[in-house]
């Protein structure tokens, strides 16, 4: 899980991971985040992560994401 209140601007760019209730996993660049929730770019088919900034961030949880090791 991810504590929105100790993330800080460098934590922008970072890769995470999805855990769903499913068992499902995701992979992910962190955008931006609020007080609820963090934005994530997941990897997609034919997407340049490295420009993860241009594409649209997708609310998620903090409970269910981790930083990748």
């Amino acid at each position: 899980m991810i504590d929105i209140k100790t993330l800080t601007e460098k934590d922008k760019g970072r890769w995470v991971v999805y855990k769903g209730g499913a068992g499902e996993t995701e992979r992910g660049k962190i955008k931006s985040w609020n007080d609820k929730v963090i934005f994530v770019v997941y990897d997609r088919p034919g997407r340049d992560l490295n420009l993860y900034e241009h594409y649209m961030g997708y609310a998620t949880n903090p409970e269910d994401l981790f930083f990748e090791k």
